[in-house]
């Protein structure tokens, strides 16, 4: 039975590097046999340019039907006059929430090529393998009342609202404590606890949940101190699970051991396991269009979805066995390049591409 991928390019480099995966996507239809049908849609900019809104009820349609969604980037400056609404960024937000992609999942792998790359030693991050579980439906970036009000002095004030319910905190656990199982059965749950209330109802919905899985470890960390541990001794975590605002700095602090943010993808599930793939890093609109960006986040998200929604375990080891070779014979990008000789962004796919049809003989 084929699958629907819906692919969603957005704006920036999304284009880019979103073209990159769809060549390895063609690959593996032509060489490996997967049966996968591709439905193009905007979002973001691009939406919002073609319909007047961030998430057209075109784009939303197609996204409900499919069975996994790849996403590229949105945003640039062009929009930032726009009313909040209408903004790019609230295409991806509204887009989350109306699929019920609660479960982030962003893996933090430092390939042993790149070492040289990561901003920290190398006996730091040599052999970095984390994995954060970001919720990612709920918390302060979706929480009501929120806006910017007069006070009767005159004074503006801007104001958001920090909630958690109990079942939004237990599935995200559950999410959490199901990859820690398949890992290294190690779970640092980070909070807030000492300030906010909110962060003590978290604390012991955590400690709970952590009944129904004896075999796993569970610590719970500040969100300071586990801000600073990143970068002090990173390789003790395994899996981390958080809120939506502390995951979504965490991961990218995380991003920066491995050397490039252009490394990295995310996984977005629902209950079922559908999910939205796309790479941590933004649209980067100082850079897009000249062929420059990295496509390997974009790639690895393509592996996780293979992965996680589609069920093709195997061919998303294919992918990142060929990201690794294609790493081995020393072709970077300018944000990983350190000094060797860079390539463009589809000179990189290109690359991918190659050996994973050398693979196939």
């Amino acid at each position: 039975m084929s699958s629907k991928i819906a692919v969603l390019a957005g704006d920036g480099i999304g284009v880019e590097i979103i073209a990159e995966a769809v060549k390895v996507i063609q690959c593996l239809q032509q060489d490996f046999g997967l049966a996968a049908e591709l439905e193009y849609a905007a979002i973001g900019g691009a939406g919002y340019d073609q319909y007047g809104k961030p998430l057209p009820d075109e784009t939303l349609a197609i996204c409900e039907q499919a069975d996994a969604i790849l996403f590229g980037a949105i945003g640039g400056p062009e929009y930032e006059d726009l009313q909040r609404e209408l903004r790019p960024e609230k295409g991806l937000l509204n887009l989350r929430s109306a699929l019920s992609l609660f479960s982030n999942l962003r893996p933090a792998i430092l390939y042993p090529q790149l070492a040289d790359a990561s901003s920290l030693k190398s006996e730091l991050v040599a052999g970095l393998d984390i994995m954060i579980v970001r919720e990612l439906t709920g918390g302060i970036y979706f929480g009501q009342p929120r806006g910017i009000r007069e006070l009767e002095n005159g004074e503006r004030e801007g104001f958001n609202t920090l909630v958690y319910a109990e079942h939004e905190i237990e599935r995200i656990a559950r999410s959490a404590f199901d990859i820690a199982m398949l890992r290294n059965r190690k779970l640092c749950s980070v909070d807030k606890a000492n300030v906010l209330e909110v962060s003590e109802l978290w604390r012991e919905v955590l400690t709970r949940v952590a009944g129904e899985y004896p075999q796993v470890e569970l610590s719970h960390m500040y969100v300071d101190n586990a801000s600073m541990q990143l970068v002090r001794a990173p390789k003790q975590f395994d899996v981390i699970v958080t809120t939506n605002l502390f995951g979504d700095i965490l991961s990218d602090t995380a991003a920066m051991l491995t050397g490039s943010i252009g490394m990295l993808p995310s996984a977005s599930l629902d209950k079922n396991g559908k999910g939205l793939y796309e790479p941590v890093h933004g649209s980067a609109p100082d850079i897009a269009g000249k062929g420059i960006a990295n496509p390997l986040a974009t790639i690895l998200s393509l592996a996780m979805m293979l992965r996680y929604s589609l069920q093709q375990a195997e061919l998303a080891q294919q992918i990142e066995t060929a990201v690794g070779n294609v790493l081995n014979q020393g072709f970077r990008t300018a944000d990983i390049a350190e000094g060797e000789h860079t390539v463009s962004t589809a000179d990189m796919g290109d690359a991918v591409v190659a050996a994973l049809r050398a693979s196939a003989k």
